[in-house]
């Protein structure tokens, strides 16, 4: 049985949720986040040596990274259904989108996260104009554009297509859920400005599997 190492409010939710889509047993193994820094536990380092969630165990292997998780369950595991034939401009979508997601859309998602926190942490009171000053200037001249950059993008993506790789549900919207749910909740995408993409986060949300996956991981409330 598939076992998922699975750190509260993260990426490995999605693991969850691919796994409920495909229909296959596996357990979990829960993990919580230090309430002072939300960095992950030391004991996760005990199933990799970078101590981070998400990682699978099936068998002799063990698997981290999202991308890599997904693409491992998919080839291993998938009849087809979460992945576009080979050789097809579908195909080269889901590919795309898979990397896309972590490798350009979460580091300027993650960067504001520090820069807010950087905002609002204690600070002697002569530096705490200095440093909110900075913080501001750096989420002002570039974080915040580069958001607003990907999130036009991705609903211009959707006014082609109901799902990103094509006219089907598949795992790259898995992978794409979690820096879009994560702009929802900190990188302003709002209903008003990103009609597509908010319906998109509606229809995921309603998906069976994704229920199911949230019921097994637990509450999820993704960082601010």
């Amino acid at each position: 049985m598939i076992t998922v190492h699975h750190l509260n409010n993260s990426r490995s939710q999605r693991v969850l949720w691919l796994l409920e889509e495909l229909g296959l047993p596996y357990q979990v193994v829960r993990y919580q986040r230090d309430a002072r820094t939300m960095l992950a536990p030391p004991e996760l380092k005990s199933v990799h040596p970078l101590g981070k969630s998400p990682v699978i165990v099936d068998g002799e292997c063990t698997v981290a990274e999202s991308g890599a998780i997904i693409e491992y369950l998919v080839d291993h595991y998938d009849q087809g259904a979460l992945r576009p034939p080979a050789r097809t401009p579908e195909k080269l979508r889901w590919t795309y989108f898979l990397h896309y997601a972590e490798g350009s859309m979460m580091p300027p998602l993650l960067m504001k996260l520090i820069f807010d926190r950087v905002e609002t942490a204690p600070a002697p009171f002569f530096v705490k104009p200095i440093a909110r000053g900075i913080a501001k200037k750096v989420k002002d001249t570039y974080i915040l554009p580069q958001i607003r950059q990907h999130l036009a993008y991705l609903e211009a993506e959707l006014g082609r297509r109901e799902w990103f790789a094509g006219d089907t549900f598949s795992a790259a919207d898995i992978q794409l859920s979690f820096p879009l749910e994560a702009a929802a909740s900190r990188g302003g995408l709002d209903a008003a400005t990103y009609p597509k993409l908010a319906a998109f986060l509606a229809r995921i949300h309603a998906r069976p599997a994704y229920q199911r996956a949230l019921e097994q991981g637990g509450p999820y409330e993704l960082l601010r």
